[in-house]
């Protein structure tokens, strides 16, 4: 039974939960959210949406855009250099009833942040002003934002972005512990996340280095933040929004929602195509099997359900 007392609330939106699966690009695809959301994640992010293709209607641009209701509160990240462009895809973005718009900070990946969006914007500060100001003052719905602690070791002027973020309209923020040049290398400084939560009244949404239940709880405690995002964490191991720690499953459920999950993916992408996608989130749930390459090879070799399931159900039970 869902506890009737928000977790936290983004602007009024209540928020019921503290787990929240992160946007991953090529991960948080609608079949891989709407399964964490089932497991608890309490709010569902979309893979980060390009302002540019939303503006040229890019053909595939839809298909990342679909969720169910199921899903709600659902967020639609959007990432982009230009404040302009980026409010007017967002016009566009709202007529798909969003719950929250949430603004990229974060991406570090050199074809975004190296022309300025992602976490080239907080090398931009008043871009980051404008876009919040734009935004916040025109849309019905809240804005977010989820940033790195800066570009370079050199450059972390965290505090200064989340007071922008809060100044300008901002309703919440998650915060990955690491700058854009770390990637995800080294440690989360969650140090930075706590002096955010400190310094803002708005919303802190932690994120970097969660790994497991008990990483949640060693964040909220150590960050006082009002929620935990779960990256690369979850990959493979949706239980996390459940509380259930992944080594303590029986071969059986993990069969049983590796089965769910590839289920979810045929029947969104088609089943060749949903196979096949499925095979990055296949070798996360089988990481601790240590599969051989010749394994390895059989199980990436599968373009349908049921003979990928049934392999599935011999590598586990040999395991």
């Amino acid at each position: 039974m869902k506890d009737p007392t928000p977790a936290f609330s983004i602007g009024t939106l209540p928020v019921f939960g503290d787990r929240i699966l992160s946007p991953m690009d090529g991960i948080s695809d609608p079949p891989t959210r709407l399964l964490a959301r089932r497991m608890g994640s309490a709010m569902s992010y979309t893979e980060f949406i390009n302002a540019i293709d939303v503006v040229q209607n890019h053909p595939h641009l839809w298909e990342h855009l679909q969720f169910s209701e199921e899903e709600r509160p659902f967020v639609i990240q959007v990432f982009d250099d230009d404040p302009q462009r980026m409010y007017t895809a967002i016009q566009q973005l709202v007529e798909l009833r969003p719950d929250v718009i949430d603004v990229n900070m974060g991406c570090s990946s050199k074809n975004v942040s190296g022309r300025g969006a992602g976490a080239g914007l907080l090398q931009t500060p008043e871009k980051v002003a404008q876009i919040f100001h734009l935004l916040s003052r025109n849309l019905s719905v809240p804005v977010t934002g989820k940033i790195r602690l800066g570009w370079d070791e050199d450059s972390k002027n965290y505090l200064q972005i989340a007071r922008i973020v809060e100044d300008n309209g901002g309703q919440a923020l998650a915060v990955h512990g690491r700058t854009r040049q770390q990637g995800y290398q080294g440690s989360a400084d969650w140090d930075a996340i706590a002096e955010i939560k400190q310094h803002v009244s708005i919303p802190v949404i932690g994120n970097g280095d969660v790994r497991c239940v008990a990483d949640v709880a060693r964040m909220k405690a150590h960050t006082g933040c009002d929620a935990v995002m779960v990256g690369r964490g979850a990959m493979g191991n949706p239980w996390i929004f459940a509380g259930v720690e992944r080594h303590s499953l029986p071969p059986g459920e993990l069969l049983r929602v590796m089965q769910l999950h590839v289920n979810a993916m045929a029947s969104f992408y088609g089943q060749e195509r949903g196979v096949t996608l499925f095979r990055k989130h296949a070798a996360r749930y089988l990481a601790d099997y240590n599969l051989n390459g010749e394994q390895r090879g059989l199980l990436f070799s599968f373009t349908a359900v049921s003979p990928l399931v049934e392999y599935l159900a011999t590598l586990l039970q040999a395991g």
